[in-house]
């Protein structure tokens, strides 16, 4: 797919999957924008502008967004990537660390997509990256698990409003590592497809949204977990035992 000439907005784009995005962007041709906590890496060749805030902050969405449009004019595609956990109820997770969470990982996707939605050119698209995590949880999970639910509630709201001017999808991926781990063979066995997910797994997806060949596609969650969700596992299957 060859997107020279697109203006990309990348959350989390300097490392792990947010990276990986950009850098697959950066080599279909587009120019990358990303905002993250981190500086800019070194490495990182992929950023055509790499702008350094907290994205849980109005007033640094705004000044992000207003440095884009003054270095671009408009934008073609919006990910919205960034995400993290502070974890739970059995953690003693408190109102603000929770509110923090909801912050970075619904309202700025929200906030982001209002102050670009008068810029965006013909065939924009907008791709939020939920989680299996909005469906299946692990115990002491609540924060990142009600930010990505509402991430993808989020998504068809806004697919409905922006309806004829911006396709608007969600991304849900499962197990991803962003480590280069050395995982078992029972790790990679809990997935249909035999191996762990990779973040170029999740940043060819996002390729595919953004592009005219999912032009008919909107509103839609797409997951992305080598099948890992879709296997029944019963005390004792499989050799796998449960226990209390």
């Amino acid at each position: 797919m060859d997107f020279s000439g697109k203006i990309t907005v990348i959350t989390g784009g300097a490392r792990g999957i947010g990276r990986c995005i950009a850098e697959t962007f950066a080599k279909a041709g587009a120019r990358v924008a990303i905002i993250d906590q981190l500086p800019k890496p070194e490495d990182l060749m992929a950023a055509d502008f790499h702008y350094q805030g907290d994205i849980a902050d109005q007033a640094t969405l705004d000044a992000f967004a207003e440095q884009v449009l003054n270095r671009y004019g408009s934008i073609d595609y919006l990910v919205n990537n960034a995400c993290l956990s502070r974890r739970g109820i059995l953690s003693r997770c408190g109102f603000d660390d929770f509110l923090y969470v909801q912050k970075v990982g619904v309202a700025a996707p929200y906030h982001l997509a209002s102050l670009f939605r008068e810029h965006f050119r013909p065939g924009g698209a907008i791709v939020n990256i939920t989680s299996t995590r909005a469906v299946m949880s692990q115990p002491d999970t609540e924060s990142y698990t009600a930010a990505k639910g509402g991430i993808l509630s989020l998504t068809h709201a806004l697919a409905v409003s922006l309806a004829g001017h911006v396709r608007v999808n969600s991304i849900a991926p499962g197990w991803i590592d962003t480590s280069d781990g050395n995982w078992s063979a029972a790790d990679k066995s809990q997935h249909l497809v035999r191996r762990i997910g990779q973040p170029s797994d999740i940043a060819r997806m996002v390729l595919f949204l953004c592009s005219e060949d999912a032009g008919f596609i909107t509103g839609e969650n797409v997951t992305v977990d080598g099948g890992m969700s879709r296997q029944m596992i019963y005390h004792q299957d499989h050799g796998w035992t449960f226990e209390m």
